[in-house]
């Protein structure tokens, strides 16, 4: 196997090394006055920027990013554009009626608008829509399990159009994965090229007006005001769209976790190789391992791969994941896990990135307005489609529009403790934590080896239920 040695790591990911070099845009020259500044140059920053500047094309805006746009999750996914929430469950269950109607229908709306939005303004991020055959079941406890999650979205309104079961047949036609038992299929996802996406929303938003500031560290929010290491910014309206980078800003360390993820891309496989493995409509796949895998073909027809994930005692971010190769070889193995058919094949990218888990376990966008206070995030991995639906959310709450998705349960007025609910202190994070990761790593190992089902049911359970205390 050809690892790649540190010299060969991309600085930030297999998706902005493949964009063209650009010098970082000049920081904040000083203090500044703004009608909204945002802080974080990432999908819901960006997002957030371009539909206020749409919406109110006189307003004045800026964008505060403290590396470049794109360095965070927005530049290092792997490039799952769903419409779908982590959380829905919870979002959808507690509403009904109407109500439900016009939130199902934002959240699949998602691809339909960034399509719309990528047509408008001339971005190029590699979209395209080939579905999902979403948490492939490899084992009889996975099949269980993805039957029952499929049963659920019905219950939430969801049709045959929207999710349908595949047999082992039918996934075995699309997707060459090892033991297909089957999977549900979804069209609601495309797969993009995320940097192209991030970097494209930058220069965007940077036309329509917006003041992109990059090489600016916001260190402090308050009344009325941004603290920065390049000046303060004054404005009467301040939104926070960091998620996992929260750990140098005093009103968000302590609402979201950061974790990390991590992903290796594989050599440009030619049509043969594909054709052993399938995705010949360019589906996203993963399988239902409960360490969290997600897949996708490339643009240039590599297999990228990835796997959640860790957490750094403290709630601190990370970007450099040089000198990880003991977790990325282990990623490699689930991967072969999935498809023995890449065993000998060159392993060429490999990266990592910090995405957000919220206390309150749901996607949220929330606007004060008699503080100017707002944010968005609590993703929980699946921000690429869901920052968008937030981000839209954030700016009708700020401009009170009176909108269908002013009304969803994902959009809050005020600063509801339910919803900014605080994480415990360290080490109890830490150890539940780890905890949990010890649980899910036993599971897989378990089914792997086809241990005892009595013993496979006895450690689902228990990470399930380590899983639940942890978020």
């Amino acid at each position: 196997m050809n690892w790649p040695g540190r010299e060969r790591f991309p600085d930030i990911s297999l998706w902005m090394e493949a964009l063209p070099r650009a010098a970082p845009r000049a920081p904040l020259p000083g203090d500044r006055r703004y009608d909204v500044a945002i802080v974080g140059g990432g999908y819901t920053g960006l997002w957030t920027a371009y539909y206020l500047k749409t919406l109110q094309p006189d307003l004045a805006l800026c964008v505060l990013e403290a590396r470049v746009c794109g360095f965070g999750a927005s530049g290092r996914n792997g490039g799952w554009l769903m419409a779908a929430l982590e959380g829905e469950r919870a979002l959808l269950g507690g509403i009904d009626g109407e109500r439900r109607r016009q939130a199902r229908e934002a959240i699949l709306g998602i691809l339909p608008e960034v399509a719309r939005v990528l047509d408008r303004e001339g971005l190029e991020c590699d979209f395209h829509r080939g579905g999902g055959l979403f948490a492939a079941a490899r084992y009889p406890e996975q099949l269980a399990a993805q039957r029952a999650e499929l049963a659920a979205r019905q219950v939430l309104g969801y049709g045959e159009a929207d999710y349908r079961w595949l047999d082992a047949d039918a996934l075995a036609a699309r997707l060459r994965i090892r033991r297909p038992l089957g999977a549900v299929y979804t069209p609601h996802i495309a797969r993009i090229q995320p940097a192209r996406l991030a970097r494209g929303l930058a220069d965007c938003v940077t036309r329509l007006g917006v003041d992109v500031y990059e090489q600016t560290r916001v260190t402090a929010c308050e009344p009325g005001a941004l603290v920065t290491d390049q000046g303060r910014v004054v404005a009467p309206v301040r939104l926070m769209a960091v998620e996992g980078f929260s750990e140098g800003l005093a009103a968000q360390r302590r609402h979201v976790l950061p974790v990390q993820s991590r992903v290796l891309a594989t050599e440009p496989l030619d049509e043969a190789r594909w054709r052993e493995i399938g995705l010949a409509r360019r589906e996203v796949f993963s399988d239902a391992s409960p360490l969290i895998t997600y897949a996708q073909r490339s643009a240039d027809d590599r297999l990228v791969f990835g796997s959640r994930g860790s957490y750094r005692f403290g709630g601190r971010s990370r970007s450099d994941f040089r000198g990880d190769g003991a977790a990325f070889a282990a990623i490699r193995r689930l991967m072969l896990a999935c498809l023995p058919q890449l065993a000998d094949v060159d392993v060429t990218h490999c990266w990592g990135g910090t995405l957000g888990i919220p206390r309150g376990g749901c996607p949220h966008a929330v606007y004060d307005p008699a503080s100017g206070f707002g944010t968005a995030g609590g993703y929980l991995g699946e921000g690429v489609g869901a920052s968008n639906l937030m981000a839209r959310t954030l700016a009708d709450l700020v401009l009170e529009r009176d909108s269908a998705l002013a009304a969803t349960p994902w959009a809050h007025r005020g600063l509801p403790r339910q919803v900014l609910r605080r994480w415990e202190p360290e080490p109890l994070r830490w150890l539940a934590y780890k905890a949990t990761d010890w649980a899910l790593g036993l599971e897989e190992a378990a089914c792997a080896r086809a241990g005892p089902r009595w013993q496979r049911r006895l450690l689902g359970r228990a990470s399930g239920l380590l899983a639940a205390l942890r978020g």
